[in-house]
């Protein structure tokens, strides 16, 4: 991937100062998936240009990861050239002293708005969102279409440099839409810090910040509770706004009957330590902590938000709450590997996997039936044939914005057959709500249990 930086400003050799990199040298700086060049191709009192190019080792990118599931899909990608997240942190690294706005020889210029022009080649992302994200900047913005949905972008105005940096150092992995990296609450910070002084006031800042942590809502409200103080009620309340599929569904009572045929899952497994996995505001460990025959739950959540929650409805921080040793809370990605609940032997993932983009249900298969392999493990999500049925759900839509896709009965039984036979679990399969004759029930159920070896 290759990003460009040019001034016409005069002398414009003072670029150098402002990067803090010689104009008569290469520069080149190790990263941990590969190597940052940085040189000058074009140097003179007119114009200077820099130019930062990315070598990107796809060995580099699969180095540790653990297991042969999906390494040939972690070679064959577009990971070594399309602009992405890779590009943000060889910015930090190769420019960080230019990324916070500093210039030893020429600090007056750091300080000033110049006549900057950035190209950023290729970026995997349409014209308009390009344009969407940097225009309201104040950016002049020129998008050259390549082959296969790539595009090289353009930028040009007057500002600091340091707001350039900025700009690209989160917009860049915005327009890509992903990362190549777990994101945590330490993201929220980087964003805050990047973004300060414009995103808040940034039309899609909604927009930009969901995509930047990776479509975490809970992080994504987060930052922008914080980002805007008027947002944080909304954050800090102790319910999340109703969403259209909880409309849909709720005549049905269908998140009762979900949560009651979960429990009558695990008591006929003979569970006793549950791990809910992607607990959310904690209904079902609510539901749980009741009966007699669970020793110990423990729920796992990406979103702090959601977790504080959970810790109010169970009580937790109450005297006469459950005790610490039989429900915790643990903030954790589902896609890693946590040893804090490995010793579970049911876990549950209650509308969970239609949550994750899906590239990593490969990842989370392998964690929980490959290496964690409880005795149990009991999954649910939404049977997309039952979707016609939703009078207020326009065609081809899915239940949930936040949904990255929705099965039909046939492709939740291939998916859960698949895994079955890689790690050695017999299946149930099961309905969840009113069955209709042809679509079906509105929830499908899968229970995994664990072979003998």
């Amino acid at each position: 991937m290759y990003l460009s930086l040019a001034t016409t400003h005069q002398p414009a050799t003072d670029l150098g100062f402002l990067l803090h990199k010689n104009p008569a040298r290469l520069h080149e700086t190790e990263l941990g998936f590969g190597k940052a060049f940085l040189f000058y191709p074009e140097v003179s009192v007119e114009r200077c240009e820099a130019a930062l190019v990315l070598d990107v080792d796809p060995i580099e990118l699969v180095r540790g990861k653990g297991g042969a599931d999906g390494l040939l899909d972690q070679y064959v990608n577009d990971r070594p050239y399309a602009a992405s997240s890779f590009l943000s942190v060889a910015l930090g690294r190769v420019l960080g002293t230019a990324m916070a706005g500093n210039s030893r020889e020429r600090p007056e210029l750091a300080a000033k708005a110049l006549p900057l022009e950035a190209m950023v080649v290729p970026v995997r992302s349409s014209e308009a969102l390009i344009r969407t994200l940097f225009e309201p900047l104040g950016w002049t913005v020129s998008v050259e279409c390549l082959p296969a949905g790539y595009a090289a972008v353009r930028l040009s105005g007057t500002m600091r440099l340091q707001a350039l940096l900025s700009h690209l150092y989160v917009l860049v992995p915005v327009l890509d839409d992903d990362k190549h990296y777990w994101v945590g609450e330490d993201e929220i910070d980087k964003l805050l810090k990047r973004g300060g002084g414009w995103l808040e006031t940034h039309p899609a800042r909604e927009m930009i910040a969901d995509r930047y942590l990776k479509h975490r809502r809970g992080l994504a409200r987060q930052a922008l509770a914080r980002l805007v103080p008027e947002i944080e009620a909304e954050a800090d309340g102790d319910d999340a706004r109703p969403t259209r599929e909880d409309g849909m569904e709720s005549p049905l009572r269908l998140n009762d009957q979900r949560l009651e045929a979960v429990v009558e899952a695990l008591r006929a497994a003979g569970a006793r330590k549950v791990a809910d996995l992607g607990c959310g505001e904690g209904k079902l460990l609510h539901r749980l902590v009741r009966e007699r025959w669970i020793e110990s739950l423990i729920g796992v959540d990406a979103s702090a938000v959601s977790l504080l929650r959970a810790k109010r409805r169970l009580k937790l921080d109450v005297a006469t709450g459950p005790s610490p040793d039989r429900v915790r809370l643990m903030h954790g990605a589902l896609t890693y590997r946590d040893k804090r609940w490995e010793d579970a032997d049911a876990a549950v993932l209650v509308e969970v996997i239609e949550h994750l983009d899906a590239d990593r249900l490969p990842a989370l298969a392998r964690i929980v039936f490959g290496i964690t392999r409880p005795r149990t493990v009991v999954v649910t999500t939404p049977n997309a044939d039952y979707n016609v049925l939703f009078a207020s759900l326009p065609a081809g839509e899915l239940r949930h914005p936040d949904h990255r896709f929705e099965w039909t009965r046939a492709q939740f039984r291939d998916w859960a057959e698949e895994i079955g036979r890689a790690h050695g679990y017999g299946l149930d399969f099961g309905e969840i709500g009113a069955r209709h004759a042809v679509h079906g029930a509105p929830t499908q159920m899968a229970v995994f249990r664990r072979e003998a070896a």
